[in-house]
């Protein structure tokens, strides 16, 4: 008999049935925590890929005769297809699956990276990179979902931030390769390497579970319960997610699918908090430190070497921070870590452009500050909105629309990233270097205010009461309350 099908009261009896029928794995929180820790590696594959550019760019110039334009070319060629790969990739998860979709995004990542290393000319070495970014892309689309999906709601920002501690490790490995081992290796072991942790998780994930989620709406509730049966202990635990999973699922209509469902009213409140999120994470000015630091230490008067160990700083900054993210954001909750944090970034910022400004003597006092404001910018940036970042969108988006939400979220990360890495230099030139870290100042600032009156606190909240309490219209920022009881006291 099918588990969804009679009048309420039988469904539910049988739901109740199927889940005291099914069998338990003695060793389901292990089995989520490799889940989410394989599925996560495609964050580092990430942070390698894009941040590995730093080190293998001057030898690929070298090799290849690249003037400047080409130079940029090159290094932002993964960011085009990275924003491909997540519009992409959406409707290929909705489709086929979260587990699917992981592991194919794994495949064109050993492609790519095998591609961009056997690349005869620049031409092709381009088109390598556009390609490599699809996987890239599709990656921070589909892993933060397919783990938010997995996970209990009272661990889900935990295991969904391993994919920002990823990134951090993997960023951290680029730069420790580029510092250490360009001149050893060359340009293209260091490319190709990344290959092999993307093999990894492609041969895992054919053993891991799938969604329950998706499961539950493409092949029905009884798989869902297996598929959940794999990451939950305790039986009265599936029975109350399942139960939540179907009543969200049992009354979705077409008109709620995919890009339709996002013009919804409804839906507008975490479209707009979501979607801000994505452009604060990457417009705040982290992303030009990764890529840009040692050119702009080196036009403020530090010697190549000391650019290079002060960017090798910044990625050590970032790792810890978010993997102190990763350990507390349960704990403290999303709209708090911001608010505790973003101010930090702003002060920082104000400090580095007053020191760009006066051009403190190499050695000097306001030489040690410029790196300690430096230091600082990313202990709270790394440290708050680029926890989160990643996390609210997996979190906030209904089931029925949510790969296409998540889509366009990934799209616009992505995007913003495109627009900072290709005036972050332009407007030093145009505005002075001090200019430029002010503007990020009031960037960071209108980030802090935006959360203050837009983003509602998610931790504590299961994936079904953030749909319930939007389509219930309670979804909104609850000013003082305890984050992790937020929506009981809103519903």
């Amino acid at each position: 008999m099918e588990v969804s099908s009679g009048s309420p009261a039988r469904v539910s009896k049988n739901i109740t049935n199927a889940v005291d029928a099914a069998e338990i794995s003695p060793h389901a929180h292990r089995t989520l925590w490799i889940a989410a820790t394989v599925a996560a590696i495609c964050g580092g594959l990430y942070g390698y890929d894009t941040g590995i550019i730093s080190g293998a760019l001057l030898l690929m110039t070298k090799e290849f005769h690249l003037d400047t334009g080409m130079q940029a070319t090159v290094a932002s060629a993964i960011l085009i297809g990275a924003t491909l790969g997540a519009v992409v990739t959406g409707w290929f998860s909705e489709k086929f699956g979260r587990r699917t979709t992981v592991i194919v995004v794994t495949a064109i990542f050993v492609v790519g990276a095998i591609a961009c290393s056997l690349a005869p000319d620049v031409t092709l070495l381009v088109a390598a990179r556009v390609f490599l970014g699809i996987a890239v892309g599709g990656a921070t689309q589909v892993v933060p979902t397919y783990i938010s999906e997995l996970a209990p709601h009272d661990r889900r920002g935990q295991l969904v931030t391993m994919f920002n501690v990823a990134i951090g490790i993997g960023i951290f490995l680029a730069n420790v390769v580029g510092f250490a081992m360009r001149d050893a290796w060359g340009w293209r072991p260091m490319v190709s390497i990344a290959a092999l942790p993307a093999a990894f998780v492609f041969i895992s994930m054919f053993f891991l579970p799938k969604s329950p989620r998706w499961t539950a709406e493409n092949e029905g509730i009884g798989s869902a319960i297996e598929q959940l049966s794999r990451v939950r202990s305790s039986r009265k635990q599936i029975r109350r997610e399942i139960h939540e999973i179907h009543e969200n699922t049992s009354g979705i209509d077409d008109d709620e699918r995919g890009w339709k469902g996002l013009a919804l009213p409804w839906v507008r409140p975490a479209l707009i908090a979501a979607l801000g999120i994505a452009f604060f994470t990457q417009a705040g000015g982290l992303e030009m430190m990764i890529y840009y630091t040692p050119t702009f230490l080196s036009d403020a008067g530090f010697g190549a070497s000391s650019a290079l160990l002060a960017s090798l700083g910044v990625s050590i900054v970032y790792c810890i921070m978010t993997l102190l993210g990763c350990l507390f954001v349960d704990r403290i909750g999303r709209r708090r870590l911001v608010l505790i944090m973003g101010p930090g970034s702003v002060i920082s910022l104000i400090g580095l452009g007053i020191m760009f400004a006066i051009h403190p003597d190499k050695g000097s006092v306001g030489s040690y500050a410029t790196v300690a404001f430096l230091l600082l910018f990313m202990l709270f940036n790394s440290g708050g909105i680029q926890v989160v970042g990643w996390l609210i969108g997996a979190e906030m988006f209904p089931l029925p629309m949510r790969g296409a939400a998540t889509s366009l979220h990934a799209a616009v990360l992505w995007g913003s990233d495109y627009l900072v890495t290709r005036t972050a230099l332009p407007l030093v030139t145009l505005i002075s270097l001090g200019g430029t870290m002010w503007v990020y100042a009031g960037v960071n600032l209108a980030c802090v205010l935006f959360v203050l009156f837009f983003v509602p606190e998610t931790a504590g909240a299961t994936l079904e009461d953030i749909e319930t309490s939007l389509r219930d219209d309670t979804f909104r920022p609850h000013l003082g309350e305890n984050p992790s009881i937020a929506y009981k006291a809103a519903n």
